[in-house]
């Protein structure tokens, strides 16, 4: 688990202008940690949390952060951000509605993907609406199709995508805006394809000018 920063007093500190910090949790100790890690920078601080496989389930990832939240610096009003990236996976829509209730009680975001975080990759070189059943589907996809031949969850390949990365958010926003006509909740298994990342990542842009 990420070490958390303590180093924050809001009754003691009134002389010095607090950055705020974005905590995402997530999943995936590899990929989405190798990819949100880039967007750090001086304006942004970014705290990645990983967290153990037993709170795979949307649900329970979400409850998760609010114990691991509790040990960190976390204090929204000073412009605190939490958001919890999570895939489809084998939750049922009955977990996932759960888990968009309990965030948005608390006030966290929410970025989802479905079926995996490599439909964000796949966007970057694609626009791809047609089901996919699984990640290994969409990295088949990524790897045979020479856009990421050397693609592993254990590799970086932020640089890579980072020229694609406005196609990628027009591509997400347009299947967005298809599923809502259409009727169909984004965080839903019937959504596939879909991600919901790009909200993230222009938030994120956003703090680094």
């Amino acid at each position: 688990m990420s070490k958390m920063r303590k180093e924050y007093d809001p009754n003691k500190v009134k002389w010095r202008k607090r950055k705020p910090i974005v905590y995402i949790i997530c999943e995936g100790k590899e990929t989405e940690t190798l990819y949100f890690k880039h967007f750090r920078s001086r304006n942004c601080l970014v705290d990645i949390i990983p967290i153990p496989s037993k709170h795979k389930a949307a649900e329970h990832l979400v409850k998760h952060a609010k114990s691991l939240i509790s040990q960190a610096d976390y204090y929204p009003k000073d412009g605190d951000q939490l958001w919890c990236v999570f895939d489809c996976d084998d939750n049922k829509d009955s977990e996932l509605q759960a888990a968009i209730s309990y965030s948005e009680e608390h006030g966290y975001k929410i970025a989802y993907s479905n079926p995996a975080f490599e439909y964000w990759y796949l966007l970057h070189f694609e626009k791809r609406n047609g089901y996919l059943k699984d990640s290994a589907m969409v990295i088949d996809i990524l790897k045979n199709k020479g856009y990421l031949e050397n693609y592993g969850k254990s590799v970086d390949v932020f640089e890579e995508l980072l020229e694609h990365q406005p196609e990628a958010i027009q591509y997400a926003k347009e299947r967005v805006e298809r599923l809502t006509r259409d009727q169909v909740a984004v965080i839903c298994r019937d959504s596939n394809p879909v991600t919901t990342v790009y909200e993230l990542v222009e938030f994120l842009n956003s703090k680094r000018t």
